[in-house]
């Protein structure tokens, strides 16, 4: 867990309000045909993100994760909800305002490679933000290009490369390097590890937890693999099927987890010590399609400890020990 550097915590950086974002499933002729379904990926989530911490953002593949940071973002429409980043909404801007606001939120992708340009070096890759925001002469630019690669684990020489001459961390590197050369507040990292070696997974993390400090950063890290996000998270949100399901401090998650669905994510990870082993959680059923949820609680179908109620109303996220919040109908009074 990275030691949280907030000045404050009464005043979220970022505010994620009942965000929903729903795909149109259409008939024949592609748009212009009936829509015969909605796909619910996300599916009404709220949380705040404070300076300097990180929120892990963890569930399954599948689960909404990566399309609630495309659309924190507004890079993808969302169906409805709100974003406030220091008390603006972000999906009021305009056009030229989302523009300029970029400057300070920006995104790493999970497949570096198809993320980059193989038609460009990566000097212009990295120069290309500067340029578009009218950042600095051209050897200015150049001059932070070139200071940004080192600080990223990369060599001066390297400006002069394509893509395809890397290995896969080291596009990661590059990755991270294009986001951070705007000097942004806020990094929505969308399972930047999840595509490299463990050896080269560490190595990232430790680097980002590096850059985050010395750049006093605030990190949305998305991931499925609860490890990965134990070591760089202050706090922990678990999604399932479009849903944010329990939200707690990283130590509160993974020492007391409420909700059903944490303990079983949780039951499967790998523990060096066999005292400390917990019996393994086996989730029965296949997941549910997000075309066509489950109405009341979306666990109710494979959860052990299903009620009458689960089936027909959905529970709702309420606090249950200080900063541990889950939505479940075991705990309601």
């Amino acid at each position: 867990m990275t030691e949280m550097n907030t000045e404050t915590t009464s005043k979220p950086l970022l505010e994620v309000r009942n965000l929903k974002k729903y795909f149109p499933v259409r008939g024949a002729f592609g748009r212009l045909g009936k829509t015969l379904a909605e796909v619910k990926a996300v599916d009404d989530i709220s949380f705040n993100l404070y300076k300097g911490e990180t929120y892990g953002l963890v569930g399954e593949s599948g689960c909404g994760k990566s399309t609630a940071g495309r659309s924190i973002l507004h890079l993808t429409e969302p169906t409805s909800g709100h974003v406030f980043y220091n008390d603006k909404d972000i999906f009021s801007l305009s056009d030229n305002e989302m523009r300029k606001l970029r400057t300070e939120l920006q995104m790493v992708f999970q497949d570096p490679f198809s993320s980059l340009n193989p038609r460009k070096r990566i000097g212009d890759i990295l120069e290309e933000p500067l340029a578009i925001h009218d950042r600095g002469s051209k050897a200015e630019r150049r001059n932070l290009v070139l200071e940004m690669l080192e600080k990223v684990g990369m060599q001066r020489e390297h400006y002069y490369r394509y893509p395809h001459e890397f290995s896969g961390g080291q596009r990661q590197r590059i990755g991270i390097a294009r986001a951070l050369i705007l000097n942004p507040n806020v990094l929505i990292l969308d399972e930047p590890v999840s595509a490299l070696d463990v050896s080269i997974q560490s190595q990232m993390l430790n680097l980002l937890k590096d850059l985050q400090k010395e750049y006093q950063l605030t990190y949305l890290f998305i991931a499925h693999d609860m490890s990965v996000v134990r070591h760089i998270s202050d706090r922990i949100g678990v999604m399932y099927l479009g849903h944010l399901v329990e939200e707690a401090n990283t130590d509160q998650l993974f020492d007391s987890p409420l909700h059903p669905y944490t303990e079983a994510l949780l039951s499967a990870v790998p523990v060096a010590d066999n005292k400390k082993k917990k019996d393994r959680i086996v989730i029965k059923g296949e997941v549910p399609s997000p075309m066509d949820p489950p109405s009341g609680c979306v666990f109710h179908t494979r959860c052990p400890y299903v009620m009458d109620i689960c089936k027909t109303v959905t529970p709702k996220k309420r606090e249950k020990d200080e900063g541990h919040f889950v939505a479940c109908h075991l705990y309601e009074e």
